[in-house]
């Protein structure tokens, strides 16, 4: 039926426009670059191809996300020590509009519109003084997409022997990957069959999620529980699909998110905190390994209460 060809082009035409958008990703300079930068620690290391995929992850980790992670929450510190100067600023203000309003007989409503706007002016000067733009905060993101984005892809690529399928470099490297493994899975081209691999990936990112939850000294809004939950479903979604990639992406992956985790727990340290140069905030946490075992204690103790109890 007309209405049915209509389903089946429209079909077509978003597969083709994913397939397009998938082939321009994978034959893109950044890729080329981090695919060939692979290759080279692979020849100038000697490593089996396991080694180098989790070498690799911990060197560009360590020079791409750590120092914006680390800036991150500078600035994070910094808002939230401006936060502080708010509440004098704004009496200050009050008593400044309540004379003015006298003086130019403004209405509540010109009062009110003159002092958040002076509010937000002192706002954005103290952002400026303390270069703090919130903006900022998302910048490990802006870091860490691309990077996993970019070797996610360069990693596939060894492994169909893009994007130039016909050369012996690819043959070669292929057969190199195919193995290049290590105990339970000889052979990094195929899936990992065993699911320790995808079970070790979605345990470790609900890991970072919880401790990131757990590690709040106040509890966040609406927004953030939104965000957690969408992470919590994305680590599981993420099982299934690291089930059916070539197991050295999944290996990858599952690298990626133990540095991750690592790093979280490190951020966590006073004393590294202040090593670093993070600037001390009320809301740090003095003893935050005990607060974040109390919190998991916790979770266990709130689990077990919804089980059947034995009779």
């Amino acid at each position: 039926s007309p209405q049915g060809f209509q389903i089946q082009a429209r079909h077509f035409s978003y597969a083709d426009s994913i397939t397009k958008v998938w082939m321009s990703l994978s034959s893109s300079t950044p890729v080329a670059y981090f695919q060939e930068g692979l290759i080279k620690l692979h020849d100038t290391t000697g490593l089996p191809w396991w080694a180098t995929i989790i070498l690799s992850t911990v060197l560009l980790r360590t020079v791409v996300t750590v120092p914006l992670t680390i800036y991150q929450h500078k600035i994070m510190a910094r808002i939230e020590l401006i936060t502080q100067e708010m509440p004098e600023i704004a009496k200050e203000l009050k008593k400044e509009t309540a004379i003015a309003m006298k003086q130019f007989n403004w209405t509540e409503k010109e009062a009110k519109i003159m002092f958040n706007h002076s509010l937000k002016k002192q706002w954005t000067k103290l952002i400026v003084r303390e270069n703090c733009h919130p903006a900022k905060t998302m910048i490990v993101l802006w870091g860490q997409i691309p990077l996993w984005i970019f070797q996610s892809v360069s990693i596939r690529n060894l492994v169909y022997m893009l994007p130039n399928p016909s050369s012996l470099q690819a043959k070669i490297i292929f057969t190199q990957i195919s193995l290049g493994g290590f105990l339970w899975m000889p052979n990094l081209t195929i899936p990992d069959t065993s699911l320790i691999l995808p079970v070790t990936l979605g345990l470790i990112n609900l890991a970072i999620v919880e401790i990131q939850t757990l590690s709040r000294v106040r509890q966040g809004g609406r927004l953030h529980k939104y965000a957690t939950n969408f992470f919590r479903i994305l680590s599981i979604v993420m099982v299934p699909v690291a089930c059916t990639v070539p197991s050295c992406l999944s290996l990858y992956w599952v690298s990626s998110s133990a540095f991750g985790l690592i790093q979280n727990l490190t951020m966590m340290s006073p004393k590294f905190r202040r090593i670093v140069g993070i600037p001390a905030t009320p809301s740090q946490l003095e003893h935050p390994y005990k607060h974040l075992a109390d919190g998991v204690s916790q979770r266990f103790q709130k689990i077990s209460s919804w089980l059947p109890k034995k009779t």
